[in-house]
């Protein structure tokens, strides 16, 4: 794998680390500023919307900046964003750094993933994706725990500096070891616009925003769910937490390399996995090492998905991919947001802190019922990867890239 991966993963690592450590350090946060916990958690709302809004708004801002210099100019935002957090005299002035630096979020994982295909052969681009995804995944295993507990020990805002001093990284990085790839000739903001009325790209996202719903659902209530029905300390959810981020790793790198060599099995499978994994849970959440066991494998099957997801999209939106694949980053905190609420109704009627779990099942079967959909009407129309125009685009610019941009193996600096 080319060495801009890796300046691409430390992006990613930087980013996954500001987007989920700030919910192991809301107690400190709300503290410092006399607000509440759930005042506080406006702070992962917030982010989560910014990366919804600002993924596609972002990206067509983008459309006539090369990629790489996109992609600097991003985190270029994140730094300051965090930087804006870390020094927030004020709760709003925190709020608004979370929202600048989510701005960056869902652009970079998108652009990231573009040009991490494009850096490849072609049967080696979920395997870049992949690899790409690592810094997100690994960033649960080290960068949430560690940056939870410099916030708890040295104070939340030393995090946050060192969260920007990991964009400074990642900037650097990328101004070293990604080559310069050109925008794809032709390719204008309504070809990227045309691609989202394609009617496989949509049913990507939504088995994006259903699959990796299911997740949510189960580990946005871990801690309770843990404590109260599983016995747990509380000490010990970092080290579940943990457990969480190891199956992430595993199942990103593994969806990565098997979605090169069949992308809808390695869907079917994942997705069909993660319902019935999901569906256990309400079970195993009552004995201790069956409910760390299955918190391991709820991590492995949801990343098992994301690589094929993501590729699915490009695949589907060849030749105007780029926002076509932002848009799917904030499909999946879409399904983040979407499964934290519907978790919080069923737990409010009652059911019981493992009724999530049951939620979650739902839908990750549900995504499993739109991939087969999307593989049935995929060989109905006889169209495969590449191939699919988009609803409304005319055969030109975006579709004549399609072909050698397949065809054109990994991309060379210019």
């Amino acid at each position: 794998m080319p060495l801009a991966l890796l300046a691409l993963a430390i992006g990613a690592f930087g980013i996954g680390t500001t987007e989920f450590v700030i919910m192991g350090l809301l107690p400190e946060v709300a503290a410092d500023y006399g607000v509440t916990i759930p005042a506080a958690g406006l702070l992962v709302t917030g982010y989560a919307l910014g990366v919804v809004l600002g993924a596609p708004l972002m990206t067509v801002l983008g459309t006539r900046i090369p990629r790489k210099r996109m992609l600097m100019l991003l985190m270029g935002l994140f730094i300051a964003g965090n930087l804006i957090s870390a020094l927030a005299p004020t709760f709003g002035v925190m709020l608004t750094g979370r929202v600048v630096a989510s701005l960056a979020h869902g652009a970079f994982f998108g652009i990231g993933s573009v040009v991490a295909a494009e850096l490849v052969a072609p049967e080696k681009k979920a395997g870049a994706i992949a690899t790409m995804f690592t810094g997100l995944t690994v960033a649960n295993v080290v960068g949430v725990p560690l940056g939870t507990f410099v916030g708890q020990s040295a104070g939340w805002r030393v995090t946050f500096l060192i969260v920007a001093g990991l964009g400074v990284l990642g900037l650097l990085g990328i101004a070293r070891l990604v080559p310069d790839l050109p925008r794809p000739a032709g390719v204008r903001v309504r070809h990227e616009l045309a691609a989202l009325r394609n009617v496989q790209v949509l049913l990507a996202m939504a088995m994006t925003v259903l699959g990796f719903g299911g997740v949510f659902a189960a580990i946005t209530y871990i801690t309770p769910m843990m404590t109260n029905v599983a016995g747990f300390a509380d000490t010990s959810v970092t080290w579940l937490l943990v457990l969480l981020g190891l199956g992430m790793v595993a199942g990103n790198l593994i969806g990565g390399r098997f979605a090169d060599r069949a992308l809808m099995p390695m869907l079917y499978g994942s997705l069909g996995a993660l319902a019935l994994v999901l569906a256990l849970f309400t079970l195993t959440a009552h004995h201790r090492v069956a409910a760390a066991v299955t918190i391991a494998l709820i991590g492995a099957l949801g990343f098992a998905a994301v690589p094929p997801l993501q590729k699915r999209v490009l695949d589907q939106a060849a030749g105007a991919p780029t926002l076509a694949s932002a848009v799917n980053i904030g499909a999946f905190n879409l399904g983040n947001a979407l499964a934290a609420w519907l978790g919080g109704l069923v737990i409010t009627a009652g059911l019981g802190w493992t009724a999530p779990n049951g939620v979650g099942a739902v839908l990750a079967g549900s995504a499993l019922l739109l991939a087969v959909l999307s593989g049935a009407l995929e060989r109905r129309t006889g169209t495969g990867p590449g191939r699919v125009v988009a609803a409304g685009a005319h055969p030109g610019p975006a579709a004549a890239v399609a072909e050698p941009a397949a065809a054109a193996g990994p991309a060379r600096s210019r």
